[in-house]
C-alpha cells in the first residue's frame, strides 16, 4: 500500500500576528503572502524549511495542521480567518496506514507524515536569562491596564513625537522581563469593520517595574504620521497611545518574546546598539543593571543613533549616567553642528573596545531599530574584527550558537 498523501500544513495565527511582514521577507521561496488583513502560507509552495519561524516576534507563524493534501486550506479561506480553525482528526484508515508504513520503514510516524528541515538556527536566549512568561493573554481575553503617566520625550520642535508611557496593571498577573514586548489592542475597527489587529511594543522598563515595587511597565512610543515614503498617514496604535491621558484604559495582550533577553550572571558584558524607539529594550536592561549594579561586574557599551539630540529619546537621563557604568557613543546623522555619522561609524571609531567585547566569552550583543541599520552594523563588526585579526564569520556563528547575538529590526 502506498503512503497516504498527508502534509503538515503551515498556518499563521491571525489572532496574535502583528502583520510585521518579517515572515514574508524571510521566506526564501515566496510561500507567504498577505492582503490588507491577514498573512497566509501557500500549502503548495511551503517546504517546511522553518526559515520564517525564528524571526517571528510573537510565535504566530509556528502553527501546523496534519491533514490530507487535498483538504489543505486554500489561500482564499485563510485570508478570511479571524482565528485558526480547530484540529480535525485524520480518518482512522489513514492513521492506520501511517502506522504500518512507519513500522515497515523503521521510521517514526512523524517522519512519514512530514519532513521538516531544520537548516536555520533558531535564536537562543542567554544561558543565564530569567525564565520568561509568554502569551498569557490573547485577543480573546486581553488584560486591561490603566495609564499612570504619559510624557513627551523629544523636544517640542523635534520632528519626532516620542512618548514615555507608563501602564499600571493593578493586581493582575502580567510579568515581563527586559527584552520582552507587549501587544496593544487599539479600539475601534478597520475599514472592513473588523477589530484592529494588535501592535507590538518593546517594554522600556525593568522587571520590577518603571516604579519599583509596583505592577507597572513603560513603553517608548513614536507617533506615526507618515509612511516610509514620507506620505501622510495616521498610525492607529501610536496615535491612540500618544494621545492617552492619565487614568485611561488600554487593552493589552502578551507578553511576547523568549530570546531577546538579558544575561544575569555577574561576568556578563553587554553591547547595545539602537536607533530611535529601538532604545526601549536597552533602557530596560540598563535600568535593571543600574538598580542591581552590585551583581554585575561586566562592561556596558551603548551605541545610540538619531537625527540629532532633540530627536533622541532619554537623551537627558543618559547624560547623567557615569561613564564607568555605561560607555555611551552617540551618532547623529542630521546635526549641523557635527559631521554626519551613523551607529556603524561610531562602532568603527570604538573598534578596540568593540573587538574586546565581541571576543569575550561573556560578551552579549543586542541590536534594535530600523531594518536598514542591521547590514551596516554587521559590516562594521566585520571591519573591527579584521583590524583585530579576528574572523567575523566564525565569531558571528559562535555568538549566535551561544545565544550572545540578538537582533530585532523592523
Amino acid at each position: 500500500m502506498g503512503a497516504p498523501d498527508i502534509i503538515k500544513q503551515h498556518l499563521i495565527d491571525p489572532e496574535i500576528c502583528i502583520r510585521c511582514n518579517t515572515c514574508e521577507d524571510t521566506c526564501p521561496i515566496d510561500a507567504i503572502t498577505h492582503d490588507d488583513r491577514n498573512y497566509v502560507v501557500k500549502a503548495e509552495v511551503c517546504n517546511g524549511c522553518n526559515a520564517c519561524l525564528s524571526p517571528c516576534p510573537t510565535g504566530a507563524i509556528d502553527n501546523w495542521r496534519t491533514m490530507l493534501r487535498g483538504q489543505a486550506y486554500p489561500i482564499d479561506a485563510q485570508l478570511l480567518w479571524d482565528e485558526l480553525p480547530p484540529e480535525v482528526p485524520l480518518p482512522e484508515g489513514e492513521i492506520d496506514a501511517i502506522a504500518r508504513i512507519a513500522e515497515d520503514s523503521k521510521m517514526p510516524a512523524a517522519a512519514v507524515q512530514a519532513v521538516e528541515a531544520s537548516r536555520h538556527t533558531s535564536p537562543k536566549a542567554p544561558w543565564s536569562a530569567a525564565h520568561p512568561y509568554v502569551n498569557l493573554h490573547g485577543m480573546r481575553a486581553p488584560v486591561t491596564a490603566t495609564v499612570a503617566g504619559n510624557y513627551r520625550l523629544t523636544a517640542d520642535d523635534a520632528s519626532s513625537d516620542i512618548h514615555h508611557l507608563v501602564l499600571d496593571f493593578g493586581n493582575q498577573f502580567f510579568p515581563v522581563l527586559e527584552g520582552q514586548a507587549i501587544g496593544i489592542v487599539p479600539p475601534g475597527t478597520d475599514a472592513s469593520g473588523k477589530p484592529h489587529y494588535i501592535r507590538m511594543y518593546s517594554v522600556a522598563s525593568p522587571r520590577d517595574g518603571e516604579r519599583p515595587g509596583y505592577n507597572n511597565l513603560a513603553l517608548t512610543v513614536k507617533r506615526v504620521d507618515q509612511d516610509h515614503d514620507g506620505l501622510p498617514v495616521r498610525g492607529v496604535a501610536s496615535n491612540f497611545l500618544c494621545d492617552l491621558a492619565k487614568g485611561d484604559a488600554v487593552q493589552v495582550v502578551g507578553p511576547f518574546g523568549n530570546t531577546f533577553l538579558m544575561p544575569n550572571h555577574r561576568e556578563a558584558s553587554v553591547m547595545m546598539i539602537c536607533t530611535g524607539t529601538g532604545s526601549a529594550p536597552m533602557r530596560a536592561m540598563t535600568e535593571r543593571m543600574r538598580r542591581n549594579i552590585a551583581n554585575f561586574d561586566g562592561r556596558r557599551l551603548l551605541f545610540f543613533g538619531a537625527r540629532n539630540q532633540r530627536e533622541l529619546p532619554y537623551f537627558g537621563p543618559l547624560l547623567k549616567l557615569p561613564k564607568d557604568f555605561l560607555d555611551i557613543h552617540f551618532a547623529f546623522s542630521r546635526d549641523p553642528e557635527v559631521p554626519r555619522r551613523y551607529v556603524q561609524d561610531a562602532i568603527r571609531e570604538a573598534g578596540a573596545q568593540v573587538a574586546v567585547l565581541l571576543a569575550d566569552p561573556h560578551g552579549y550583543v543586542y541590536i534594535c531599530g530600523l531594518k536598514g541599520m542591521e547590514e551596516g552594523v554587521l559590516a562594521a563588526f566585520a571591519d573591527v574584527c579584521a583590524a583585530a585579526g579576528q574572523s567575523w564569520p566564525d565569531l558571528e556563528a559562535t555568538l549566535r550558537a551561544e545565544g550572545r547575538l540578538h537582533i530585532e529590526t523592523y
